[in-house]
Order: C-alpha cells, then structure tokens, then sequence
C-alpha cells in the first residue's frame, strides 16, 4: 500500500464533533477568500514515523500531544499544547511536565483518546507515537486534524524527538538542545572516577514488588549507555514491554553496584514506596542497598517514556549520584 497523503483540509466526523449540540467542521466552504497560494504557503509536509506524508501547518498554533514523549517534546521545543495525555498512572499530564503543560487539558490516556473533547479544542496538528494504544485511531485522528506519529515502538528517543521537532517545524532548536545535552553526558561520563562502568538497576516500585525499567535506547537505557554504564543481565537489551514484573524470589536479579528506585508520581511517592521496599527481607540483602546506594527518583521523569526533558532528570540524577 502506497502512503497515504493526509490533506490540511479536515471534516470532523459527528462521533467526534458533536460538542454542546454544536457540529464543528474545519476545512469547509472557499476559506473565506483565502487564495489558494496562501493556503500552500502556510503548510508544508512531512513524512512520519509510518511512512506517511502528512500536509502540516508550517506555524501550527494549536497543537495536540497523544503520548508522553510527544508532550515532552514540545515542552522542550516551547511549543506549550492546548491538548495532551496524561502521564502513565496518573490522572493528569506526568508530574515532571505539569508546571510547563498547565494550560494543556488532558483528552488521553495511554489506553484511549476522547475523541469529543479533543475535537472540541480545534486542533491545528495532532501528535502521537507507538508508546500509545491511541495509534490504531489515526485515521479517525486524522478527520479532526493533520496527524503525525513521531515514532514507531522501541525507537531512539533522540530520532523520535528529532521527527517530533521536523512535525513542529523546529528542528534547528531539537539540534540544540540535542548537542548541549550530548556534551553534558560527555562531561559527566568524565567525572564518573570509581563510578565508571558501574552496573546500575533501575526499577518502579509498585504494588508492593518491583518491575524493572529503561531497557533498550529508550531516555533511560540511552543515557545510561552513553555514560558508559552497565545494566544488570536481566536489564539488558530490548525489553518486551513498558516494564517487566519481578517477582520477590527473585530480587537478586535487580542488583547492582547503583539502583535507581522509583514510583509513577512525584519522589515523594517514590520515598514512601522505599520504606515499604525496605521491610522486605530479600531487599535489604541486595548490594545497593547494604552500601547505601539506592537513589529515590522522581519516577515520572525516569519510568515513563519521555524525551529531552526526562532525559535531562536521568542525567542530572545520575550526576548527582555518581559523579559527585
């Protein structure tokens, strides 16, 4: 199948467009005397994640993140979305983003997209990756609004976040951000001193066990990797899924010279969720706990998908941890 071209000119479906007894439509009639050359002029194309050329506004001033990372990636862009998901377990946007994305009304979850509410705020440019269950709804998405995915599952977070950028028309500033980033893990690669090639875990506590996080080229596993940073065995390589349960018996295979401990929410829920970690028996044998080398982390940053934004707390935790 050839890709398929997305037209600007969108026509709401009424499954989606039926907001307080109003039909809203976009894209209908003449334009109100816009030329056609001045419609041209103020879209240009992009060809995402799935092959797909979308036609996207070449200023989009209404924009929509379905996803963690897309939300991550306009925040560090400036790009503020009037829509977005909420963080993963939580009720509102990741808890790392919320002071940046306070505007943003939530029409999402990981799960599902409400597709009422986001038609109602009228968006100009739809963004959303792979790490959402929303991705079997693009061509629904696509009658509200030109329609991107930034990225397939599993994908480089840097590549993700550079197509998020080319979708908002600023890719000059995701280079930026990407060399000064690149430069700071260089710099703290070389502070590291006994710390260098360390084996460092990391892990999300939840309901009362642990499952284990940031496997394959993910913000996590990228930056770890970059920093010249082992994983435990059981933490190497492609993981299957978001997060991988480990039972209690087996708490020896998070282990590691570092361990990187957090929840869904704030480092206050992750504080707490230590306190539990640390009745349990097999838990105060592991090596970084014994050597006083558990860190407490903000997990939103660190066990959700994420972008630049989330990177940047893994490397500023890391730094604070290892190389100070």
């Amino acid at each position: 199948m050839s890709p398929a071209r997305v037209s600007r000119r969108t026509v709401l479906t009424s499954a989606a467009a039926v907001v307080t007894g109003t039909l809203f439509l976009t894209g209908c009639g003449d334009g109100g005397g816009d030329s056609a050359g001045s419609k041209e002029a103020d879209t240009r194309q992009v060809t995402d994640a799935t092959g797909r050329e979308v036609d996207v506004p070449a200023d989009p001033k209404k924009v929509v993140t379905l996803s963690e990372p897309t939300l991550d990636a306009a925040l560090a862009l400036g790009v503020e979305p009037v829509g977005a998901t909420a963080g993963r377990g939580q009720k509102g946007v990741s808890t790392y983003l919320a002071g940046k994305a306070g505007k943003a009304q939530v029409v999402a979850t990981v799960a599902e997209a409400d597709m009422e509410k986001l038609a109602a705020l009228q968006p100009d440019l739809i963004l959303l990756d792979e790490t959402t269950a929303v991705k079997g709804e693009v061509s629904k998405l696509e009658s509200i609004a030109p329609t991107v995915v930034t990225a397939e599952l599993n994908e480089d977070w840097k590549k993700a976040f550079t197509t998020t950028a080319d979708a908002l028309n600023r890719k000059a500033e995701a280079e930026k951000i990407l060399t000064g980033f690149d430069a700071d893990v260089a710099a703290t690669k070389a502070k590291l001193g006994d710390n260098a090639g360390a084996v460092v875990s990391v892990i999300r506590w939840q309901n009362k066990a642990p499952s284990a996080v940031g496997r394959g080229v993910g913000h996590v596993g990228a930056t770890l990797t970059a920093l010249g940073l082992q994983r435990p065995k059981d933490q190497q390589g492609v993981g299957t899924g978001h997060s991988e349960p480990v039972s209690l018996e087996k708490l020896s295979t998070i282990d590691g010279d570092w361990l990187f401990f957090g929840t869904l929410g704030e480092k206050a829920d992750g504080e707490k969720a230590y306190a539990e970690a640390e009745k349990v028996p097999n838990f105060t044998r592991l090596k970084a706990e014994q050597e006083g080398h558990v860190v407490v982390v903000q997990g939103s940053a660190w066990n959700s998908a994420g972008g630049p934004l989330a990177a940047r707390i893994v490397l500023d935790d890391v730094a604070k941890a290892l190389a100070s």
